[in-house]
Order: structure tokens, then sequence, then C-alpha cells
């Protein structure tokens, strides 16, 4: 991909539309992003033109971002040059490289040496990954993911309850009684604490919701990996799981809120103990 040859330079502020010599890219074609002519209702138009405000690398990677998520910039396909891209945003090559470095960080853009720079897939594994290993030092952020879980897993064991299946009853049914055999021979049951909240999500019947936990599964791995090897933890997770288990038998939402609530509740007592500092 390359922009079309130079025709004339315009002052600061405008978009030059202009490239470097022998290389083609038709100004103006519903494929080109970087034409300040595009097609009328393009999903692209507008965004790259000059920057204006201070934030210059950060404008241009947002701006970056949404051609990718609109299709502009599709993956499997190289994006233009920093020296293009420099002259349609009107910015130097530095912005545009710390551009691309803070998508590149983020996983949505790969360099290929000898080949350029292309968009990745949008991948939520790729995009929580980084978050998950700054929860490793940051505890305060720890924290606050504690306060989502809150917010967030109460409701979804309401919602469960009233929805429940007997097959759901069973796995975890299943998902508890290997975590007993577990807690009995000392062994971690990390895979059976996460299995709980996936079948948990499932239950609701709502897609959404189990993306949304299997997402927080990911960013809790490392607290989880953590904290199950504290002192009282694992059993105390047992009897949350079992509270939670008995309202969903009984299709009692409100009781299955609250033994969820009061299961994170416990967690965090834990966080905050001695042996968490």
């Amino acid at each position: 991909m390359s922009l079309t040859p130079a025709r004339h330079r315009v002052k600061r502020g405008s978009v030059r539309q202009s490239g470097p010599p022998g290389q083609r890219w038709p100004v103006g074609s519903p494929r080109d992003p970087t034409s300040g002519r595009r097609s009328a209702g393009h999903p692209g138009d507008g965004l790259i033109e000059p920057i204006r405000k201070t934030r210059v690398a950060e404008q241009i990677a947002d701006r970056i971002r949404m051609l990718i998520l609109d299709g502009t910039f599709p993956a499997g396909q190289p994006l233009p040059a920093e020296r293009p891209l420099a002259e349609r945003f009107g910015v130097s090559r530095g912005s545009i490289r710390d551009a691309l470095r803070t998508l590149e960080t983020i996983g949505l853009l790969v360099t290929r040496h000898g080949q350029g720079t292309f968009p990745q897939e949008l991948d939520v594994e790729r995009l929580v990954a980084p978050l998950a290993s700054i929860l490793r030092y940051r505890h305060d952020l720890e924290d606050e993911l504690l306060d989502v879980r809150r917010m967030f897993e109460p409701a979804v064991a309401r919602v469960a309850a009233t929805r429940v299946t007997d097959e759901d009853l069973a796995d975890l049914q299943r998902i508890l009684a290997a975590q007993r055999r577990k807690l009995k021979t000392r062994q971690s049951a990390i895979v059976e604490d996460t299995a709980f909240h996936e079948v948990l999500a499932r239950a609701t019947r709502n897609r959404v919701v189990v993306s949304i936990m299997a997402t927080l599964n990911d960013l809790l791995m490392e607290s989880r990996t953590h904290a199950l090897k504290q002192k009282g933890r694992p059993g105390r997770s047992m009897l949350g799981h079992e509270a939670v288990v008995a309202a969903l038998r009984q299709r009692d939402a409100d009781a299955a809120a609250d033994a969820m609530r009061e299961h994170i509740d416990q967690i965090a007592d834990l966080l905050h103990g001695p042996s968490h500092g």
C-alpha cells in the first residue's frame, strides 16, 4: 500500500496530497485510508488529517486504531510506511513511530522484519495479558478488581438462580467434588475455582455475561494463584462455592446473590490479612 506521487504542498494545517515517487495509491478511492478526499460516507472519513492538539502520538494512535476497527487497515495487509503516514497526518515520523509502538504494545499491531507493520485480529487474551501482568505488582488495582467482582458477580448469581438447569447444577456439583478432593490432598484447585465461575456465567444464558466473566477470569488468574496458597483460603473458597450452589438449587435469587457477595468479601478479608501485608 502506498501513496500517490507528489503533486503540490500546502501550508501547515492542511493535509499534503503527496507521497514518495513511484508509489501508487489512488487518492479518493474507497480503500485509500489516507486520502483527504475520500468517497462520501466512508467510515474512515476525516480520520487522517493534520493533528492540531498537543498529545500528538496518542491522537495518531487513536485514529489508526479506528481505521483498524472499521477495516480500512485490514489484518494481513501492511500499514503504509512511516513517511507517507507522517505526510498525511502532517506530523513528524517520530510521532508516527511512537503511535505505532503504543498500538503494538496493546496487541493491535505486529512488526514483521522485512515485511512491515501489520494490524492483528482483535484477541481478548492479547488485550487482557498486559493488564493481568500489571495486577501482579499493583495491589491498588487488585482492590479495584475486587470492587468490580462485588458489582458484577452477585448479579450474575442472582440471574443464574432464575435460569439454572439441572445440567448446570450437575456440572457445578462435579466441580465442587473435584475441589474437595484437591483440598484433602492439598493440591491447587485454581482450575476448579475458575471453572466454577465459568459455569455460573453460562447459567445466565447471556453470551455477553459469559464473555465478561472470561475476561475477569483471565485477569484473576495471577491473584488466584497467589491467594489460593494462603492458609485457609482454599477451604473458605470451597465453603463459598457450596453456599452459592445451595441457593441455586433452591432457585433463590436473593440467597444466591448474598452468598456470592459474602464469598467475595471473604476473599477480600484474606487478601488484606497479615500475610498480604
